[in-house]
C-alpha cells in the first residue's frame, strides 16, 4: 500500500482525534495511525469530571464518542505501529508495518509514554536494529536475533521470526531491565542486564518507538517533544500535540494543542505549495 495524504497523524487519542477533524475542515486529507483503543491510558479511566460537556463518561466511553466523529465525516484511522519515518524534500514517508504511507505534514500525537532509545538503538538503526520482524526478518533468516519484547504481538513476531529459521533470544518485560546495543558499524551483541548475547539483530517491539529515533534530530525535553506556541517541532513540517509535548496531561490540552497543530499544518502546506 502507498497512499498519499496531506497531513497525517501519529496517535489516535483526543489530541490526534483533534487534529484530524481540524484538518478535515480545512479540507485536509488526514489519515490517523493509531495502536488499538483499548491500550491508551484514557481508554482505562473510570470517569472523568474535568471536560466539558462529557463530565462523568469513562475514558472509553468518551474515546469511543470522539472516534465516533471521525466515523461520521470518513477520516480513516488504520491500526498499527509506525516503524520508519523519512523526510523526502517536501513530503514525509511513514512505514506502518508492511505499508507505506506519504504525507506533506506530519502531527505526532502519541500521547505520555515517550521511551526513551536504548544506548546504541539510534546509532546502529537500520543495521541491525528494527521495530517490524515481519518487515526485516527475512534479513536476519539463519542468523542469531534477540527480540525485546514490550508490545502485545511481541510473542508472534518472536514466533514468526523463528518459524523463518531465525534463532530467537526473546527478552519479556520481565527478564531484563536494562539493554545497551553494541556494535560499530552494525549490530553484534545486546547487553541485558551487563550480560552480553552475541546477536546480528535486534527487534525492539515497543507499543509506540522513541519520537527521537523515529526523527532524528527533533529536539526533545524532559522525555517529552519541545514544541513552540504554534505546535512546530524543531523539524519543518512535523508537528505535535498532547501529552507526548509535556504536562499538564489533561485531555483538554490536547484538544486544544491538536487544533493548533491541525491549523498549523495546514498554514506549513500552503507555505510549501506556493
Amino acid at each position: 500500500m502507498n497512499e498519499t495524504y496531506d497531513i497525517l497523524i501519529l496517535g489516535g487519542g483526543p489530541g490526534g482525534i483533534s487534529a484530524a477533524l481540524t484538518a478535515h475542515a480545512r479540507g485536509r486529507k488526514a489519515l490517523i495511525v493509531s495502536n488499538e483503543a483499548g491500550t491508551s491510558a484514557l481508554w482505562k479511566a473510570h470517569r472523568i469530571d474535568n471536560y466539558p460537556g462529557l463530565v462523568g463518561m469513562s475514558g472509553a466511553q468518551m474515546l469511543t464518542a470522539m472516534t465516533g466523529d471521525l466515523k461520521k465525516l470518513e477520516i480513516p484511522v488504520v491500526t498499527g505501529r509506525v516503524t520508519g519515518v523519512m523526510a523526502m524534500g517536501k513530503s514525509f514517508m511513514v512505514s506502518v508495518g508492511q505499508d507505506v504511507y506519504m504525507a506533506s505534514a506530519l502531527i505526532l500525537a502519541t500521547g505520555s509514554a515517550q521511551p526513551k532509545a536504548y544506548p546504541g538503538e539510534a546509532e546502529l538503526l537500520g543495521r541491525g536494529v528494527s521495530y517490524c520482524a515481519t518487515c526485516d526478518g527475512m534479513l536476519y533468516r539463519g542468523k542469531n536475533v534477540a527480540v525485546i519484547g514490550l508490545s502485545a504481538d511481541a510473542a508472534e513476531e518472536a514466533d514468526f521470526l523463528r518459524g523463518i529459521g531465525c534463532k530467537v533470544e526473546f527478552f519479556d518485560k520481565n527478564r531484563a531491565k536494562r539493554y545497551e546495543i553494541r556494535g560499530e558499524t552494525s549490530v553484534t551483541a545486546l547487553a541485558a542486564d551487563g550480560a552480553e548475547y552475541p546477536v546480528d539483530g535486534v527487534f525492539i517491539l515497543r507499543d509506540t518507538v522513541a519520537a527521537g529515533v523515529l526523527l532524528p534530530g527533533m529536539t526533545m525535553e524532559d522525555n517529552h517533544i519541545a514544541v513552540d506556541r504554534s505546535m512546530r517541532t524543531s523539524v519543518p513540517g512535523v508537528f505535535a500535540a498532547g501529552d507526548c509535548t509535556g504536562r499538564p496531561y489533561q485531555i483538554a490540552k490536547a484538544v486544544g494543542e491538536g487544533n493548533i497543530a491541525a491549523l498549523s499544518a495546514d498554514a506549513y502546506i500552503k507555505e510549501n505549495q506556493s
